[in-house]
């Protein structure tokens, strides 16, 4: 049974879903515009011999809303993390972590090699960020992060999601944007209503979701700002993360797991103002030479080659008919992957 339990853990109130009581510890971490409820599907079907957790990041869920300091990347989830094992004294632990959760999982491994038995990452964000940079090894577009941070997030959507709209009367409503991009459409889980509840809970704001930002002379004429989900998830705050992630003496193996049909995280991303440059939809792109689509796909494979020769493991595993959420979409095609994964490195 899936219970709610709340920990005071670096200085916050977490609120985390707990299911099992297996010596072997799952530690779940939800994306962006989510909390832990997206994971109790599968945690309920998981074997007794795990003790799977499901904690609220910061601004999301239930736990307490304190602002992420953007100018240490993802390092205020990481604490987070870090000290709420602490709290419950998991030795070990297998990490999985979905989309913005996986961007947290590469900063996790780097500063909780030690403990880590083995990451699985769903559709992860690119371990050198999201949104502003142009290469597949990460390089910024621009000097000041134009193209990623709180300025590029379409304001319709913030709006709605502070007025917890739950219609479907706007193609930029929080409900339509997770049909259309959370899964492959026409599907819905049957939890739709929980799970919309989910993204609802997320703090809005300055300081939240979006975040700040400052104008640019850049495309799309916006750079990231210093607090929030969005603007922790540029790439100025990346530089070093492949060389620190390369130069673990503990490495851990990675399942690198994602939907063939992810319009989130891509190489071609709906989410990626240079893909709508492209195509028009923003004035002023300068053209593909200086401001090209972020190839996202190609970034994760380039760092995760890059651990690989340096001495880690990982495999790439595709689920053709799934989207960006393949544990939602197709349960069963999922685990017949993800479970024998774990149980090769207990």
């Amino acid at each position: 049974m899936v219970e709610s339990s709340y920990i005071s853990a670096n200085g916050i109130r977490q609120h985390l879903l707990v299911n099992g009581s297996g010596e072997d510890t799952i530690l779940f971490v939800h994306g962006n515009g989510s909390d832990s409820v997206f994971w109790k599907s599968l945690m309920r079907k998981l074997s007794k011999k795990y003790r799977a957790l499901a904690p609220d990041l910061r601004g999301f869920g239930k736990t307490e809303a304190i602002p992420c300091d953007a100018s240490r990347s993802f390092g205020c989830f990481v604490d987070d993390i870090t000290d709420l094992l602490d709290e419950l004294a998991i030795e070990k632990y297998h990490f999985v972590g979905h989309s913005l959760g996986g961007g947290v999982g590469w900063e996790l491994l780097i500063k909780d090699h030690a403990r880590i038995k083995s990451l699985t990452m769903i559709n992860p964000a690119s371990p050198f960020g999201f949104g502003g940079s142009k290469d597949e090894k990460g390089t910024p577009t621009f000097e000041d992060g134009a193209g990623s941070g709180a300025g590029v997030i379409n304001p319709d959507f913030v709006k709605l999601l502070q007025e917890k709209d739950k219609s479907m009367d706007n193609p930029s409503s929080p409900l339509n944007i997770m049909n259309n991009f959370y899964w492959d459409p026409p599907f819905v889980p049957e939890d739709i209503e929980e799970l919309l509840d989910g993204l609802l809970k997320m703090q809005t704001g300055d300081k939240f979701y979006p975040g700040d930002s400052k104008p640019s002379e850049n495309f799309p004429f916006s750079a990231p700002g210093k607090f929030g989900q969005i603007n922790a998830a540029a790439p100025l705050t990346k530089f070093d993360i492949l060389a620190n992630l390369c130069s673990l003496k503990v490495k851990p193996p990675v399942l690198w797991l994602r939907g063939a049909k992810d319009k989130i995280v891509s190489d071609n991303s709906l989410f990626d103002t240079a893909v709508h440059g492209a195509a028009g939809h923003i004035k002023g792109w300068p053209g593909a030479e200086i401001c090209p689509p972020q190839p996202m796909i190609k970034q994760t494979r380039f760092a995760l080659d890059a651990y690989k020769k340096s001495g880690g493991e990982y495999s790439e595993l595709v689920l053709d008919n799934c989207a960006h959420s393949p544990y939602i979409e197709d349960f069963t095609a999922f685990n017949a992957l993800f479970i024998p994964w774990l149980e090769a490195h207990e």
